[in-house]
């Protein structure tokens, strides 16, 4: 497929004002209230009894806000830097929408009161508004009117309170001790229980009763700790639920209370599989509130990393996709080469699944002396091998049977669940953010972006295979031209200070002491940043408060739409075509729940 018959993306214009003109020309100025913030996009606050009006009306613009992003919100009781919130704010709902057309963005925010937690739904606008409306019930208590089906997502239905309000405990040792009864731990087994008309779900006649099927949350297809629960008709699927939430482990909650520089580790494990990929967008949004330009040999090493985590991260997808459709064999091939990856990764790095590498204003060290050679054995190797898979698995009869016409989707049903990545790609839509937004000098790269036009099973992983060449081949330009520099900036709020020179100067021992032990303080204000991550765009949205730890994290990660998306695609396939299309999404539970 050939880039000219795709949607045009035109070049990124941050803080496009454009759309604020559209605004004010329709609803009048006196309508919004501009804030200024550091996000790049246009916030723009406005009355509750005006939002589903000013959400429609950007959603049906001539080039339309087409992708409701992110939704979500912030408990705004405890902030003392209240610039740019209209008084009375005790919470925040924002809508943070999407134009691809424009390739830009804007972000909607309402404020609520404490005594009036409520706001209509946008399910009807955005089908994907779904699940992001129940996270923020289930974390806040903010209720949707409106809302099909308005239950907890992360939390287990007996739990209490709200877990991302500033008054409930952050740490384990604020709760009483855990202790499971018989008569609870049978409570616990009770609200479990799956009831079919709870979740809409009709029979097919009156003498009939239900027949379902309970795939995972331990089923090998599920990736991880995914419940999708089936209506089936015989084989087909004439209804299905997917339950999330097993693996919650409250990243969010926890980026409150560890300092800037702390939190990194954090980052890691959002997608387990996609190691320093996560660090990115973290530190890069950090460094936009603190103010921080690294050094160009930073972003190259930085870049260089990052691809080498998307090679493994498709690696394991390749292997474990065609294990799902029925052949064994190439999995132990793909984890052969995984490792080969993970060697000079952890020659870099010092770890291999989770370094942590990323600084704030750069990296843990330097590259490490012949560090070249490890980097160009693995380029030379990797590219027979994506030969050897297309040949022995990808161009198999057997798998393309499979896989070829399977929950297929298109661009524009892409747009409505918010699916980035190759999700989006393979059904022709040439949207990859390190072209269509550079970040980290993604411009100064030569590489194309892989594309197809189906947007079945076999399209997804035909996409992912093309990217591992194309990073392959950024990988190599990182090895060719990297710069000679520093590998931290020159910043009072880099975290920590270079350990050189705390041996010098008693200041800077002092700053690194306390960079360490307390965090940097950064400027109050918010930011954002998004990155083309593994399995689709993942971002942090930052708020600061002026303090040594983050008022509030806000990250958004591409499985969790992915996932909201399998009901309106696998409707009327059989159980079989669900498992080649779970093992075509490319999810990991850890970056759906986080």
């Amino acid at each position: 497929m050939t880039t000219g018959s795709a949607l045009y993306i035109p070049p990124y214009k941050a803080d496009d004002q454009d759309v604020v003109v559209e605004l004010n020309n329709r609803f009048g100025p006196e309508a919004f209230s501009a804030q200024p913030t550091r996000t790049g996009m246009p916030v723009l606050w406005v009355a509750r009894a005006r939002l589903v009006e000013v959400l429609t009306f950007l959603r049906n613009l001539p080039k339309p806000y087409v992708m409701l992003y992110d939704l979500h919100g912030v408990d705004e009781r405890l902030r003392t830097k209240r610039q740019g919130l209209p008084s009375g704010a005790d919470f925040t709902v924002f809508y943070h929408l999407m134009s691809i057309e424009r390739n830009s963005d804007v972000m909607i925010k309402v404020a609520l009161s404490e005594s009036d937690l409520s706001v209509p739904t946008v399910t009807h606008i955005w089908p994907n508004a779904n699940w992001y409306e129940r996270e923020v019930w289930d974390m806040y208590g903010i209720d949707f009117k409106g809302h099909p089906h308005l239950t907890r997502i992360m939390m287990p239905p007996t739990w209490e309170g709200h877990p991302l309000r500033k008054d409930f405990p952050a740490r384990a040792t604020e709760f009483d001790p855990f202790s499971l009864t018989l008569a609870k731990q049978q409570l616990e087994e009770e609200a479990a229980r799956f009831k079919p008309e709870d979740w809409g779900m009709k029979r097919s006649g009156a003498n009939e009763d239900y027949m379902f099927l309970n795939l995972g949350p331990n089923h090998p297809s599920a990736h991880g700790a995914f419940r999708i629960i089936l209506q089936l008709d015989g084989e087909e699927i004439v209804d299905c639920v997917p339950d999330v939430g097993y693996h919650h482990r409250g990243a969010e909650k926890m980026a409150e209370r560890q300092s800037w520089h702390s939190f990194i580790p954090y980052t890691d494990r959002i997608d387990y599989l996609g190691g320093v990929m996560n660090n990115l967008p973290y530190v890069l949004s950090v460094e936009k509130l603190a103010g921080i330009k690294v050094p160009e040999k930073v972003d190259v090493i930085r870049i260089m990393m990052a691809e080498f985590f998307r090679i493994t991260s498709h690696l394991l997808f390749l292997g474990t996709y065609i294990q799902d459709v029925g052949a064994m064999t190439p999995v132990f091939f793909t984890f052969t080469d995984r490792q080969k990856a993970y060697t000079v990764i952890e020659a870099i790095t010092g770890f291999r699944l989770h370094p942590a590498w990323y600084r704030i204003g750069g990296v843990a060290h330097d590259l490490p002396r012949g560090w070249e050679k490890l980097v160009k054995d693995f380029v030379e190797w990797m590219p027979k091998r994506l030969d050897e898979y297309q040949k022995a698995a990808l161009d198999n009869s057997i798998l393309k049977g499979r896989t070829i016409g399977v929950a297929a989707y298109n661009t524009k049903e892409a747009f409505e669940w918010g699916v980035t990545g190759a999700g989006l790609r393979s059904t022709g839509c040439d949207f990859d953010l390190r072209k269509a937004r550079p970040y980290s000098g993604y411009e100064n790269f030569e590489f194309e972006v892989p594309l197809a036009v189906n947007g079945d099973a076999y399209d997804r992983c035909i996409v992912r295979v093309e990217e591992m060449r194309q990073s392959i081949k950024i990988i190599e330009q990182c090895m060719r031209n990297m710069p000679e520099g520093p590998y931290k900036a020159d910043h009072p709020l880099t975290t920590p200070p270079p350990k050189e020179r705390t041996l010098q100067h008693i200041e800077t021992l002092i700053t690194h002491f306390l960079q360490v032990s307390w965090g940097p303080v950064m400027p109050a204000n918010e930011s954002f940043q998004m990155i083309e991550a593994t399995k689709g765009i993942n971002s942090y949205y930052l708020t600061s408060d002026g303090g040594t730890m983050s008022y509030r994290t806000r990250i958004r990660t591409p499985s969790f739409p992915h996932l909201q998306q399998i009901p309106s695609v696998i409707k009327g396939s059989m159980v079989a075509d669900l498992i080649a299309y779970l093992g075509s999404i490319d999810f990991v539970m850890a970056d759906v729940d986080r």
